[in-house]
């Protein structure tokens, strides 16, 4: 039987729950409630979010789990002020980062190129640094999906001091921040009114 002769495979869809868990219901948490994440569930959503699409595989997400007060103290010294008492009342934070070095892992991740692409990017710097923001910024929706699959909410947050915070936590290594995560289940009054979605119209073209 020719590749042409076979039938197609078929996808499962997500059901109704399914779809108004990560999507249609789905909310950015500005509180938090007083119930703890367990390191078990931190791990479950990394364990989802790596399967995440990414250019040649490349895959320069990084991920920094801020459990502790201490820590998170640390943390929102460089975040505005409207980020601060959310996040220090949030039982876990994840600040996300992009590995700029992430060349080095393509021997293992891409095994047919890994070699090549390594040697390729070597010298490029602003071309890795290009690509793993963007790459890391589609790692990132994937993420926020998967705090959504593990039963949590999640406050994603882009205004903090990005220099700050790599110094902070990240100096010596060659990750380097783009957001903060808020993680836990949510609190009092935990949403802002439903903002309307941009008409269909408007985003929607077909050809």
């Amino acid at each position: 039987m020719s590749t042409t002769d076979r039938e197609p495979q078929a996808l499962d869809a997500l059901d109704d729950a399914g779809r108004k868990v990560l999507f249609t219901e789905a909310r950015t948490a500005n509180t938090f409630a007083e119930v703890a994440v367990a390191d078990d569930e931190l791990a479950m959503i990394w364990e989802l979010a790596r399967w995440s699409p990414s250019a040649a595989n490349g895959q320069p997400l990084r991920v920094l789990f801020v459990r502790t007060r201490e820590g998170k103290e640390r943390l929102a010294e460089h975040l505005d002020e409207g980020n601060r008492a959310k996040t220090l009342q949030a039982p876990a934070v994840a600040i996300l980062a992009y590995d700029v070095d992430f060349h080095e892992q393509m021997p293992t991740v891409f095994p047919a190129r890994g070699e090549m692409l390594r040697a390729a990017f070597a010298d490029q710097i602003q071309t890795r640094e290009s690509l793993a923001a963007y790459n890391s910024a589609l790692q990132t929706g994937v993420f926020l999906l998967a705090v959504r699959a593990a039963g949590l909410a999640a406050g994603p947050m882009a205004g903090f001091d990005r220099a700050g915070v790599d110094e902070e936590f990240f100096a010596g290594t060659s990750w380097r921040s783009h957001l903060v995560v808020n993680i836990g289940h949510p609190g009092a009054d935990p949403w802002f009114p439903r903002l309307p979605r941009v008409p269909v119209e408007d985003a929607v073209a077909w050809a």
